[in-house]
């Protein structure tokens, strides 16, 4: 299929020639205009002390974006709250993980990260179940990230730190436009905003992700070109196979097995080559109940084992006490 233009819904990458969009432009001659369609705004101080959420009574912080991050970060500062050196970092993909040298230094006993999925990311929680999780967020009221938390039983509190704020999109004429590329539900609800009869339109649209497919299916809107998949797992893929006619394959929500060969870094940022992919506890229920029978069992023998070494203790000293009189 001919495609001449195409609308991405993201700011202009730094340096095109080293994005996933470049054998795009320099392949099939595509035209690419990019252009945000939300700004993110983050909460004033006064509006997240409502929260009640200190940020320095968590051990371990989850994060999805860098929004999350740079919100994160200018929220301890303007609370003037400190946060320790001990805190442990979870992030979605190495490129967040780097993201962190902005704010702290680089350590790789205390950061870890997945590859691309956010399910990659339970697994790894799934080692640290000990820790009390933060997952500084948008104003979104349930997303697929935190399902995936609600389903693995992770204790954590979600904190909303900013919110997404639709623009104005009336400057674009979508029949210019072959393709409009969307990722993620607030773009689908920024598209209806300066569009509201876009559903009657004969426009292609892609997404990324389940939950945009998902703001898609209930705004009425055709979804043309799906990613990530197990052929397609980036948009720029999605779109080459799209314009060579090839046909769409079911969209990935958990990560495709087709990536799990990965690279050395996989999992946390002290790994090397020769470090194992966790199991998944969060994948195998049954194994999940054996390992919390198991786990409650040995505490269990453990405040008996306290018990008896206190009442023997308690024996010996009476009967010296008996002696002594």
């Amino acid at each position: 299929m001919k495609i001449k233009k195409i609308l991405v819904s993201q700011p202009e990458p730094a340096d095109l020639e080293k994005s996933p969009y470049k054998n795009l432009v320099t392949k099939y001659g595509v035209d690419i205009t990019f252009f945000k369609f939300f700004e993110v705004v983050g909460l004033t101080v006064s509006e997240f002390r409502k929260s009640r959420i200190h940020l320095t009574e968590y051990t371990a912080v989850i994060f999805n974006s860098k929004n999350s991050i740079d919100h994160f970060f200018r929220l301890a500062k303007e609370l003037r709250e400190v946060i320790p050196d001990s805190m442990k970092y979870f992030c979605t993909s190495e490129a967040i993980a780097h993201y962190l040298q902005n704010y702290i230094q680089y350590r790789k006993r205390k950061i870890f990260f997945g590859n691309q999925y956010f399910s990659e990311l339970i697994e790894i929680l799934s080692k640290h179940r000990e820790e009390k999780f933060l997952f500084p967020c948008s104003d979104e009221k349930q997303t697929e990230y935190t399902k995936m938390l609600d389903k693995a039983k992770f204790k954590y509190t979600k904190a909303t730190m900013y919110t997404s704020v639709p623009r104005d999109l009336t400057q674009f004429n979508l029949k210019d436009f072959d393709v409009v590329c969307l990722f993620s539900p607030i773009g689908v609800r920024s598209l209806l905003q300066s569009f509201p009869n876009v559903a009657d339109e004969n426009i292609t649209i892609a997404a990324f992700g389940p939950s945009t497919h998902a703001a898609l299916k209930a705004a009425g809107i055709k979804l043309s070109i799906a990613a990530p998949t197990k052929a397609s797992p980036s948009m720029a893929m999605a779109i080459e196979n799209y314009i060579n006619g090839k046909g769409q394959d079911e969209a990935v929500i958990t990560r495709p097995s087709a990536l799990k060969k990965d690279s050395a870094h996989k999992g946390t940022v002290a790994s090397s080559g020769t470090a194992k992919k966790p199991k998944s506890v969060f994948a195998n229920k049954a194994k999940y109940k054996q390992l919390q029978e198991e786990r409650k069992a040995q505490a269990a023998a453990r405040r008996a084992e306290r018990l008896a070494a206190k009442e023997a203790q308690i024996r010996a000293e009476a009967g010296a006490a008996g002696k002594v009189e």
